[in-house]
């Protein structure tokens, strides 16, 4: 099997996880309070990533710590929205809405970086928009709090993906993530300890949730995204990754029952279409097909 291919399997196993993890904490969220489901996430896959990194973290210094500081402050605040949004709104919508995080880099690098988008970013959130009014908006035209919450998650996961390639090139990247996970875990105790009374999960359904959404969706996928991405280009990266809203659906359908209206299904392929329009290099693609017939 070629190496691209396997990256990009692994990859696709990714996706499938981050799907299935907006379920699992919706069904963490019935016996554990917020910021107590995000400190046993997080701490759990610190745990698991350091002991596979070990090596890494031996070797760390005070620049790597002070970026993996800010870094997991961002991410807090990213989970914590997420976690909130994921509790006030349902599972399809928290997918496609926290998909929007590929729409929002190029708008917060033509503000902060004075980088001019292209022009099907522009189409992209423009149909994004449109997207998010139908998937969202209800009779009365209002946006529910759980809605607003998943769209201010993928905002900030945005600022977290460009504030991690500014600093990832000057540490190394497996100690910044790994060290990462464990400030907000730290950051997601704190919080939990004060605003809330943190606790064990005490039944099984519970436990099997936390376990999950720790090893498989947050310390197993973290390693393997390092690893994959070594073999595959960031276009391939992004639109493995987009289909994570259409896993989370899947998931919602078959083990929740939860359906779209009409409506809320044309929102989705909107958003989807957006994300796509986003991520395709279309020049590359037309010259590649052209090649292929001349051949």
């Amino acid at each position: 099997m070629k190496s691209q291919l396997r990256a990009d399997l692994m990859l696709l196993m990714i996706t499938f996880f981050w799907g299935g993890s907006i379920l699992l904490t919706k069904i963490g969220l019935v016996y554990l309070q917020e910021y107590n489901l995000i400190t046993l996430r997080f701490s759990i896959a610190f745990l698991l990533s350091g002991i596979v990194f070990y090596k890494n973290l031996i070797k760390t210094d005070f620049k790597t710590v002070k970026y993996a500081f800010i870094l997991a402050f961002i991410l807090f605040i990213v989970y914590v929205f997420a976690t909130f949004g994921t509790k006030y709104t349902s599972v399809s919508n928290a997918g496609f809405l926290f998909s929007l995080t590929v729409i929002f880099i190029p708008v917060l690098s033509s503000i902060f970086l004075k980088q001019k988008p292209e022009k099907k970013v522009v189409f992209g959130i423009v149909l994004s928009m449109v997207g998010i009014g139908l998937l969202t908006l209800h009779n009365q035209l209002k946006i529910g709090f759980g809605d607003l919450f998943c769209i201010l998650s993928a905002l900030f996961y945005a600022v977290h993906v460009m504030v991690t390639g500014a600093v990832a090139k000057h540490v190394n990247p497996i100690s910044l993530g790994v060290l990462q996970l464990g400030f907000v875990g730290l950051f997601s105790i704190i919080f939990s300890i004060f605003m809330e009374k943190p606790k064990l999960p005490n039944n099984y359904e519970s436990w099997i949730a936390v376990l999950v959404l720790s090893i498989f969706c947050t310390g197993i996928t973290f390693i393997v995204q390092i690893i994959a991405q070594q073999h595959t280009s960031s276009t391939h990266t992004g639109l493995i990754f987009s289909l994570e809203p259409v896993f989370s659906s899947v998931f919602a359908f078959f083990f929740t029952g939860e359906t779209l209206t009409s409506r809320g299904y044309l929102g989705a392929l909107l958003l989807l279409l957006s994300v796509l329009i986003a991520e395709l290099d279309f020049k590359s693609l037309l010259k590649l097909n052209y090649k292929k017939y001349q051949g």
